[in-house]
């Protein structure tokens, strides 16, 4: 018998629909504009940002999905969180490695400013979403929701992070400052990835 959630009033579940949609469509532009400033930009640490960013909206997606079907059954949860800690490994592996590359001097980070303004919504944008949906998950007790919220809060930090180090690296020419942004990000990659590989949902 696979274990209950509640999902709360219709007009609950509407709001988590409504935010999720939001979510949606805001990592997309937050994802396609901050790996194309990477790769304009060389930038490891706007590609560190961007990859989270990529698994932040696919659990977005996940949890969308779940509050629309309606389901009870919290397995498929489940099975998202631990290809989303999977997919947050390889992230932080091909972080180091570009960091590494870039401080040893095969790749010039070059200026960016459409990855600090992007950097700079985020900062704003995610907490605002993580607060939100830290408080709809306490309502409903959705797994995936509370995943969903901790995402958003180190999608924060790593924006602040990684907006440090291309601030550093456009405006006063600190070539150094990016790789190392990025490399400061890689913990806190690793540890949402743990995070997601831990998640225990009950499904009988």
């Amino acid at each position: 018998m696979a274990s209950e959630v509640d999902i709360g009033s219709p007009d609950r579940t509407r709001e988590i629909r409504q935010v999720q949609i939001f979510t949606i469509v805001w990592m997309l532009v937050e994802v396609v504009g901050s790996l194309f400033s990477a790769w304009r930009a060389r930038s490891p640490a706007l590609f560190a940002f961007g990859g989270d960013s990529v698994i932040e909206l696919a659990s977005a997606v996940v949890v969308l999905w779940r509050f629309r079907s309606g389901s009870a059954c919290e397995s498929e949860e489940y099975r998202a969180a631990r290809m989303a800690g999977a997919l947050l490994f390889v992230l932080a592996g091909c972080v180091a490695v570009m960091s590494a590359m870039s401080l040893f001097g095969y790749g010039e980070t070059k200026p960016s400013v459409m990855g600090i303004v992007i950097l700079l919504l985020a900062a704003v944008m995610m907490p605002l979403l993580a607060r939100v949906k830290r408080k709809l998950s306490t309502v409903t007790g959705s797994v995936a929701l509370r995943a969903d919220a901790a995402e958003s809060v180190v999608c924060a930090y790593l924006s602040v992070v990684a907006l440090l180090g291309v601030g550093l690296s456009t405006v006063w020419h600190i070539s150094w400052a990016d790789p190392v942004a990025a490399l400061v990000a890689v913990p806190l990659i690793i540890w949402e990835g743990r995070e997601a590989m831990r998640a225990k949902v009950e499904c009988q």
